[in-house]
């Protein structure tokens, strides 16, 4: 999955084509992924700065998310059974509630 987000990552580099936010296309609102295409490429050019001006919830939450992903693989490899535990199920819930604060306040007028 990481070596897809790459290659796609440098395919928007080199073509400036890039998959277009329906959400934002349909509402003229941002959603709270809106920028991950730009952070990305920001990320492959080591800008960690404009990276966070992209899309900051993504980018600081990318830790969180690389490790549910990893034990919530970890798990299934082991059991068979793709189930989140107590702790992996709060922390995707803390995800989910954040980028929907985050969603709502980057499309508050100041």
């Amino acid at each position: 999955m990481a070596a897809a987000g790459i290659l796609y990552g440098l395919f928007v580099k080199k073509t400036h084509l890039g998959v277009p936010c329906i959400f934002h296309l349909v509402t003229g609102f941002k959603c709270p992924g809106c920028g991950v295409t730009r952070m990305a490429v920001a990320l492959l050019q080591l800008d960690v700065a404009k990276a966070f001006e992209a899309n900051a919830a993504i980018m600081l939450l990318s830790p969180v998310f690389f490790v549910l992903a990893v034990t919530c693989t970890y798990t299934y490899i082991k059991t068979g059974v793709w189930k989140m535990g107590r702790l992996q199920n709060a922390a995707a819930w803390f995800c989910i509630v954040v980028l929907i604060i985050y969603g709502i306040g980057r499309n508050v007028k100041q």
